[in-house]
């Protein structure tokens, strides 16, 4: 194991106590804990937005708090998810009186703790409700959305609702967008190396040199298929088919497209998918209304990329151009 660490017990209070010290404008620890981050500058009265999941997948969570982004976050360790006190640690934070909707992904231990803080906080007399994104199309079927894997898609989800609660939005129209973006997101990656975890030591999984598979999950869950290692067109346009046969979309649809580097996988790379997507989205009549291309959810060091889509309308696509601020969101 190569990595640039002092020990791997203090792999997470270190490296987010370094993101806190180079961004203070941005992010602040919780009173409580050094497991919760909350942004620098609170909105004073608004409705509260919360996330949170293990860490190794920077910026995915944690980074994305700020200006029409999240309000805090709780931190768990490396591909762990946050406790039940931090995460009602963090929602005390984000609470201003108007409701705290928490997004994060469909995962059973984020699930169920963010269930039990939400419940423990109700007593309280704090309105708390959650958006579970479920966008990993790899992970069940259509018929099955409900048991999908979040990922990437999680980014539009917290975009849309963190714009539509900086308007001043009552909690159900912030839930409402929240739920409706998460209805029209789909992901779909591929994973070419595993990723090693600082306290493990060895790699989460083993693949050959010449391998590739398809629909791998963020922490090494299984994928789809296990092949050969194919060019960047035609495993771009294998993800691409797999993401419009499940979603509704037309000739003349808009749409925005994040392609995103699992940790290791360079921009030079994903602008090439970035290429061939745009040349399938012509074929197809669909048009690409904003793209991301860059480190937006990562694995560690693993490499690989995967592409997720938004299916816009007005509404959602006025809301994900409104402006946020945060080191990690263009």
């Amino acid at each position: 194991m190569k990595k640039i660490i002092n020990n791997a017990d203090e792999f997470v209070s270190e490296s987010v106590e370094g993101l806190v010290l180079s961004y203070p404008g941005t992010y602040k620890f919780s009173n409580d804990t050094n497991k919760v981050l909350t942004r620098t500058n609170k909105a004073l009265s608004k409705v509260g937005l919360v996330s949170g999941g293990g860490s190794g997948h920077l910026p995915l969570f944690t980074g994305y708090i700020g200006e029409g982004l999240l309000d805090s976050c709780a931190i768990g360790n490396v591909f762990a998810s946050p406790s039940v006190e931090e995460i009602s640690s963090a929602i005390k934070e984000a609470n201003s009186g108007k409701g705290v909707l928490c997004i994060y992904g469909n995962y059973g231990g984020d699930v169920m703790n963010f269930d039990m803080a939400s419940e423990m906080l109700e007593m309280e007399d704090i309105k708390v409700e959650s958006i579970v994104v479920a966008d990993d199309v790899a992970s069940a079927s259509i018929e099955e959305k409900e048991k999908r894997r979040g990922v990437t898609g999680m980014l539009y989800v917290f975009k849309i609702a963190g714009a539509m609660a900086e308007t001043g939005a009552d909690f159900d129209e912030v839930k409402r967008v929240a739920h409706k973006t998460n209805e029209n997101i789909r992901t779909m990656g591929i994973a070419l190396t595993p990723t090693i975890l600082p306290q493990a030591g060895k790699p989460t999984f083993e693949i050959g040199d010449d391998e590739m598979e398809i629909g791998m999950g963020i922490h090494g869950e299984p994928g789809i298929r296990r092949g050969k290692l194919k060019s960047a067109d035609e495993i771009t346009q294998e993800l691409s088919e797999k993401i419009f046969d499940d979603i509704n979309l037309s000739s003349g649809d808009e749409i925005s497209v994040l392609i995103n580097s699992l940790g290791a996988t360079p921009h030079e790379e994903l602008f090439i998918t970035a290429n061939k997507f745009d040349k399938i989205l012509k074929e197809k009549g669909i048009i690409n209304k904003k793209s991301y291309v860059g480190r937006y959810a990562t694995s560690m060091e693993m490499a690989g990329m995967s592409i997720t889509v938004l299916k816009l309308d007005n509404e959602l696509e006025k809301l994900l151009l409104d402006q946020a601020n945060c080191p990690f969101w263009f």
